[in-house]
Parts: C-alpha cells; structure tokens; sequence
C-alpha cells in the first residue's frame, strides 16, 4: 500500500506517476478476439455452440440449452426469498424513476427567418446486454443496463450470458423477470457480443451493446464500435474517499474494500488532511480484512494498488480528484458541498458520512456502470440516452428559402462544391 504526503519534496512526481498508471490487463488479446469475431461471420451458430461447450463446458444441443425461457425468469423471481425479491424491486423502482427523468424532450420551433427547425428523439429498436456468470454474476448490473434502454422505448432487448456447466443464477433471471427483458441467450465470452453485432440464424442482431465483461468481451466491444453503438470500455473498479479526521476509520476502511473486493486489479485510493487518521484507517483496512469473505482479491488489490495521501488541507483534495478523475469519490465530511463544486471530474460523487458508494450500486438510483481509468474526464456513466438517438430535422419554404439560401450559395462556391450551390439557386426566385 502506497503512502503519500502533499508536503513531501517528491510529492509532485510520485502523484503523477499515480495518475499515469494503467491498470488494465497485460494480456494482449485483441488478436485471438479478432479472430473471434471474424468466425463468428462466416459460420455464425456453430461457433457459439463449440466455444460455450470449450470455455463454459456447456452444450448447445438442444433449445432449451441455448434460450432462458420468460417463464424460467418469473418462476426465479417468484421464488426468491420475500426481502430479496423486495429488495430486487426496491432497486428496480428507484432505478427507473431515477432514468425517466432523464428522457430528452423533443424541440420544434421556427426561427425570425421563417425556418422550421428542430429535433427528435427516438430508440434505437434493440440492444444487447452482455451479463457474465459465475462468480461474477451481479443482478444489481443487469438492472443498471436494462432499465434505461426499457425507459428508452427499446422495444427488444437481448441478453447473453454465460452459464458455466448450465449452472442458471436465480437472482440474475428473477432481475431480468423485473426489468422486462425479451430474450436471454446462453452464450458468453467475445463470441456472444460478435453475434449480438452481426446476428446469426438464431439471434437477430442489435444496435446497442451495454453491460461489463472480461478482458475479451472489453475487447469485443471496442473493435465492434461502429458496427454496433456501445456504453463504454470499461477498465478496472475504483474508489477516491476524501475524508477529514471526524470519520469512524472502520468505515472509510469499509469504504475502500468495497472496491478492492471487485478485482486484484481494483484501485482505493483515500486523501484525509489528517495523518493520526490515515494511520486509524490503515490499521482498520487490517482488521475488516480478517472478517472479509473475499479478502484474497481485496489485499491484492489493497497492497498492490491502494493509497493514502495526507494533505495539509482538504482544499488541496479537489485538484488531485481533477487529476484522477475516479470512477466513484466520496466526500466524507461535514459540509461536502464547498469540495464538491470544485470537482469536475467523476463518473458519480457521495456526499457526506452517511452515502457509502455502495449504496449507488444497488439502491440510490443513479446508474452504477460508470467510465474508468481517467474516462470520467470525457465521458459519463450509462444513461437512457445510451439508447436513443437523435435526428434533426428541418423545413424551409420559398420565403425561408430565399432569405438563407444565398449565403448557402455563397459557400458552395467558396468550397468548390456547384451542385451543391445549383440544388439551392434552382430553387431562388428569378
């Protein structure tokens, strides 16, 4: 675990050789997936059928070993335990309400020159989710992706997971009962988000593709992009707590773990202006991982990857978040909000003592599928707009026409372009 100290002479470039590291993995895979991909093209179901059989040592013989029935996911979610399937719809509830707000509002208007102009905004028509299995099968992600293409409009939407050995996982199928989703394939792996792109004789192909994944499914959607929209290439989990001296370590202990128990390759970073607490925090990072269930892959992550900085003030914390930009940040303090206006780049922020970033994975409502290693700088976490688009769309007439066209004409000619000029001129009153 790294120590840091913004008052340290080698501070400056200790932090940003911090910033620069990529946590990624090393495997380079984009070969073996390009070959994928391109397999998947020619020869469609049957290589889904021998990869799943290789990699999840489950054969697609018949029907019902390729598709998760409707009727499968309702029989899940009806015999859930009560506070889980009340919990599963909690979130589900707050999840949408949370990503109706968010549809865009169509714009028609005429401007002083008479001109029709506007927007609209419509669905794409499908969109795939990828959802993994095993150990990493998480209900809370599959509602995170498919709620907001439902709130969209999306008319068919399409998962693909795996199921290791034809192991099912009841609360992924009761959650895709919740969300409304139409199909559920038994595929995984970079050969499922190929057929989701260009479709094969069983699966109709999508528009979309969401939802998180291996280093192979990553890979997929990166050298799909184009062929299909995607959410984002997400890299590994990650955690900034900014916390004052006033804080119960266990919790900010608890806090950093909650991200470093995701992957050995997950990132805890803590700032605190206080140095006796950041001593408290580390001790109890010690203890909450004798009690922790996953604490192989959170001390891995924790003693490779994680770090404490001790500030002189806080008001030296919102410039080092800029520069780290962090998938999650928390503001553990009293009034959070000074600390907050000044931070400009997060993919979600949790204000105050009580807003644990665990509660945004479940429960709060914002989305959880967040943009990683620095991405937060451009881009923003999954969101309804993710599945729709957006078309312009404009009317002029005569009058309209002739009051802008002359300056349409003007640049035409200045670009060279005359059929451009001629398709407004023929039109212009003599």
């Amino acid at each position: 675990m790294l120590r840091l100290s913004s008052s340290d002479p080698g501070f400056a470039e200790a932090f940003a050789a911090l910033v620069a590291a990529r946590r990624e993995t090393d495997s380079d895979v984009s070969a073996q997936v390009s070959a994928i991909i391109a397999d998947v093209r020619r020869r469609g179901d049957a290589v889904l059928a021998e990869l799943t059989e290789k990699f999840d040592h489950h054969p697609l013989a018949s029907e019902a070993d390729w598709r998760i029935t409707p009727e499968a996911c309702a029989a899940a979610h009806a015999s859930l335990e009560p506070t889980l399937r009340a919990a599963l719809e909690t979130a589900a509830q707050r999840i949408r309400a949370y990503h109706a707000a968010q549809l865009p509002e169509d714009r028609d208007y005429t401007d002083a020159q008479g001109v029709r102009l506007g927007a609209r905004w419509l669905p794409v028509d499908a969109a795939g989710l990828y959802v993994p299995g095993g150990r990493a099968a998480y209900p809370s992600s599959l509602l995170m992706n498919a709620i907001p293409a439902k709130v969209a409009g999306v008319a068919r939407l399409v998962v693909v997971t795996p199921t290791p050995r034809g192991e099912l996982n009841p609360l992924v199928l009761a959650a895709a009962h919740i969300a409304g989703v139409d199909e559920i394939w038994r595929v995984g792996g970079a050969h499922a988000v190929a057929a989701l792109a260009y479709g094969t004789d069983r699966i109709a192909p999508v528009d979309v593709i969401t939802g998180p994944g291996n280093a192979y499914v990553a890979e997929a959607k990166r050298q799909l992009f184009g062929v299909v929209g995607i959410d984002m290439v997400a890299g590994p989990s990650e955690i900034l707590v900014i916390a004052d001296g006033q804080n119960d370590p266990a919790w900010i202990a608890a806090d950093l773990l909650s991200q470093a128990e995701h992957d050995p390759i997950a990132q805890s970073i803590l700032i605190t202006d206080d140095a006796a607490f950041a001593d408290a925090v580390a001790r109890a990072v010690e203890t909450e991982l004798t009690a922790l269930a996953t604490a192989p892959v959170a001390r891995e992550s924790w003693e490779r990857f994680g770090t404490i900085i001790t500030v002189a003030s806080l008001d030296e914390a919102p410039a080092l978040a800029n520069a780290l930009a962090a998938e999650h940040i928390e503001i553990a303090t009293e009034d959070p909000q000074a600390l907050f206006a000044a931070i400009r780049h997060a993919g979600s922020i949790f204000l105050g003592r009580h807003t644990p970033e665990a509660v945004g994975d479940y429960v709060a409502g914002p989305n959880h599928v967040l943009p990683t290693g620095r991405r937060a700088r451009f881009a923003s976490g999954l969101s309804v707009l993710d599945f729709m688009k957006r078309t312009s769309f404009i009317q002029l007439d005569a009058a309209s026409l002739a009051a802008i066209g002359p300056a349409a004409v003007a640049l035409a000619d200045a670009e060279g372009l005359p059929a451009h000029g001629r398709s407004v001129s023929i039109r212009l009153a003599p």
